[in-house]
């Protein structure tokens, strides 16, 4: 019997991924440990490795495609004595091999309908309806339900069927129904099924759009050649704004920014949060930095950041309960300062961490902050190496940003956004003074961060910053 080979979990949130590469091919040999695929998760490219051992029989998911959910068979492996004649007849587990599976109850019956047996069994309704054999009227399509059910010939002849060019538009009968009962040509529909083919999502979408109002079905009075100005609107991801899909170039997102963007919007969306700032003087703080990096050992140099992220992990476990999460039994406090570094890399931003930081010394929180930002640029992370915070640092400062404030990185209860450090005037006992000060804002999650917890955390770091010795007490 064949051997199943599934999409792994990378990750404990993984969900899905995109299997970017394929290393081995139909009628290779593998054992238990080879390396067989690279899937590309939310944050990092992976590679698998095989945990049986077998020949490859069959590729089920091509490279490159994406949204392959965890657990969904994506090769089969023949058993040692086995042949491809053992994968005749063999359907892998799940209703749909390797490739999302978000249908359910009625749309379970949708999908059905969807299928390339379905485009076939329409295909011969339509030549049926078009071709009466021996004189006969042609039957009616099978009725897979009241809601949904197969149009008959005379109601397909209600809805265009072909371009003006004489092809024939491929829709399911449940896309015809609606285009007939909604009043609007298949023509103007772009189809997502396969082969573009058009299927119920895309017509109710249509509908949705008010594509019927626009254009009746079969309707000849309008004019065939529409402005194009006014034909470019109509399409494109940003056509409901009036932005015609000609003035802009469509860049694919990959998983990191799919991932991102899902997450962000659920933060911002789910989390009550706030905001606090505060100004911070950096000229002790300089002083200081200079001083160690002409005694560190050759090779290593502390930066500004690494001395906030000492100083956060500090300030994290003299305020224990600022590092919280917030979970639906309850309020998770903490026991270990471990700091989230936001990271920019190409087409996002990742947070890898420094676990511990307020045990580690600076020359060692500097070694691993260079050694993870590296790694993260080339997504060579592990997923234990940007999973698991407790508290998140963002630094814009380097770009000249004065200050701005963070998207909570869930679960974690805070994050810090620091600005620039720069020149302004200070009062010094009475008197007009220059000091280089810093604004840092703390984004706090209401549901276990209230005002007070954030302010005393803000004046505990403030002090590391601004007395930086303490931070070796």
């Amino acid at each position: 019997m064949p051997i199943e080979v599934t999409m792994p979990a990378l990750s404990p949130t993984m969900e899905e991924g995109t299997l970017s590469k394929w290393l081995v091919k139909e009628g290779d040999s593998v054992s238990s440990g080879d390396i067989i695929a690279e899937i590309e998760t939310d944050k990092a490219t992976m590679e698998v490795e095989a945990v049986e051992e077998g020949t490859v029989g069959k590729l089920l998911v091509e490279a490159g495609s994406e949204g392959v959910k965890v657990n969904a068979p994506i090769a089969l492996l023949l058993d040692e004595g086995e042949d491809k004649t053992a994968l005749e007849g063999y359907q892998p587990s799940g209703a749909d091999a390797g490739g999302k599976d978000e249908s359910g109850g009625e749309d379970q019956k949708s999908e059905s309908e969807d299928s390339p047996e379905a485009e076939s069994q329409d295909k011969s309704a339509d030549e049926a309806s078009s071709e009466p054999k021996n004189g006969k009227p042609p039957k009616p399509a099978a009725k897979p339900g009241d809601a949904d059910k197969a149009l008959s010939s005379d109601e397909r002849k209600k809805v265009q069927t072909e371009t003006d060019g004489g092809e024939r538009i491929k829709a399911s009968p449940v896309a015809r129904r609606i285009a007939l009962h909604e009043g609007f040509d298949l023509a103007d529909v772009k189809g997502t099924g396969p082969k573009g083919r058009i299927v119920k999502a895309d017509a109710l979408k249509a509908a949705e759009e008010g594509l019927g109002k626009k254009k009746p079905a079969g309707d000849k009075t309008a004019p065939k050649a529409a402005a194009p100005d006014a034909a470019a609107s109509a399409d494109g991801p940003l056509a409901k704004y009036g932005i015609a899909r000609d003035r802009y170039e469509l860049v694919k997102a990959d998983n990191i920014q799919k991932i991102s963007a899902k997450r962000l919007s659920e933060s911002f969306r789910d989390i009550p949060h706030f905001p606090l700032t505060v100004d911070c003087r950096l000229d002790a703080l300089l002083g200081f930095r200079k001083d160690i990096n002409a005694k560190a050992p050759e090779g290593v140099k502390v930066s500004v950041n690494d001395l906030l992220i000492k100083a956060s992990a500090l300030a994290l476990k003299q305020q224990p309960k600022a590092n919280a999460s917030w979970t639906d039994e309850g309020v998770a406090l903490h026991k270990h300062a471990d700091v989230s570094v936001a990271v920019a890399i190409e087409g996002g931003l990742i947070t890898p961490i420094i676990f511990d930081a307020d045990q580690k010394g600076l020359a060692q929180i500097s070694e691993e902050m260079k050694d993870l930002a590296t790694r993260a640029r080339e997504r060579k992370l592990k997923p234990e190496e940007y999973q698991g915070g407790t508290f998140s640092l963002s630094n814009l400062g380097m770009f000249g940003i004065k200050n701005f404030a963070s998207v909570i990185n869930p679960p974690q209860g805070m994050i810090m956004s620091v600005g620039a450090g720069e020149e302004r005037a200070v009062v010094n006992d009475g008197a007009l003074a220059k000091a280089t000060v810093m604004t840092v804002t703390l984004t706090c999650d209401h549901r276990v961060v209230d005002g007070a917890t954030g302010a005393k955390w803000l004046q505990a770091f403030k002090r590391y910053i601004e007395d930086p010795v303490t931070m070796l007490l």
